[in-house]
């Protein structure tokens, strides 16, 4: 399953925009997107709740950042950087798309395509159906959040020399 390799870096928020809180990887996605100051190489994407749509991407980049929300017991607007290496070392509570992305993390590992996986996961509290906006604890936690997911890609684009 190759694939053409389209940058070096992916930054990938994913969630569910009418889900309130659960949205914000893409709420992240859409910030980056306008910024101009992003590494040489470095790709923002949108990836909603895509599954196993997402498969193009994580064959086309050897390194991805993913942006999600999760359901653990931090108080909301906690930060968390994992590198999870197979599906099972994600966080249990990746709401409504986490079957599809668990699928196809465990058959990109399977058919050896599978590229090093960085992943913000930020706490929320709830999900919120028919909602679009953030939380005040998420969306004043967003800042953040874009600092450490810009400070990685440097890092990453520079050690790496991606």
């Amino acid at each position: 399953m190759q694939t053409e390799q389209r940058g070096a870096l992916l930054l990938l928020g994913l969630g569910n925009l009418l889900m309130g809180d659960e949205g914000l990887g893409v709420h992240l996605a859409r910030r980056l997107e306008e910024r101009s100051d992003l590494p040489p190489g470095v790709q923002v994407q949108e990836g909603g709740t895509a599954g196993f749509q997402l498969t193009e991407y994580f064959t086309g980049y050897p390194v991805v950042i993913l942006i999600d929300a999760t359901l653990d017991a931090n108080p909301p607007g906690t930060i968390r950087l994992l590198k999870p290496r197979f599906s099972s070392e994600f966080p249990n509570a990746l709401s409504t798309h986490d079957i599809g992305l668990k699928d196809l993390l465990d058959g990109l590992t399977l058919l050896g395509c599978m590229p090093e996986i960085h992943l913000f996961a930020m706490s929320v509290n709830t999900l919120q159906p028919m909602h679009i906006g953030l939380s005040p604890e998420v969306e004043a936690a967003l800042p953040e959040l874009e600092r450490r997911v810009i400070e990685l890609a440097n890092e990453l684009t520079t050690v790496n020399r991606l």
